[in-house]
């Protein structure tokens, strides 16, 4: 079944409106994924500091919801970098409830 990619666009830049449009909106298709896969992948567009905490949060408990299927987040900007981490993720069986900041930057190739 493979692993399933949530893409979360059009969020609030407060965080407590985000993650009530999170939860009333995109949570139910986090779900309904979750039932045509074995994985879920979140994937977000940076936000200030005070989103990490709901987003970790959504993530882990959808996780312990969703055992023994996985379900992580990642955050970021750079296509290249979100699509080598959704790569990476597919084949890590043992990582589940993460929530991956990826900006394109680090270890880069030189």
């Amino acid at each position: 079944m493979g692993q399933a990619v949530l893409s979360v666009e059009g969020l609030p830049s407060s965080a407590l409106d985000a993650a009530a449009k999170f939860h009333t909106h995109d949570l139910p298709n986090a779900r309904e994924a979750l039932e045509r896969a074995d994985a879920l992948a979140v994937v977000f567009a940076p936000a200030p500091y005070d989103h990490r905490g709901w987003r970790l949060a959504a993530v882990q408990d959808l996780a312990r919801e969703a055992a023994p299927k996985r379900v992580n987040g990642v955050v970021g900007n750079d296509g290249q970098a979100i699509a080598d981490t959704l790569a990476w993720l597919a084949h890590a069986p043992g990582v589940t409830g993460q929530l991956l900041a990826v900006d394109g930057k680090s270890g880069a190739k030189g």
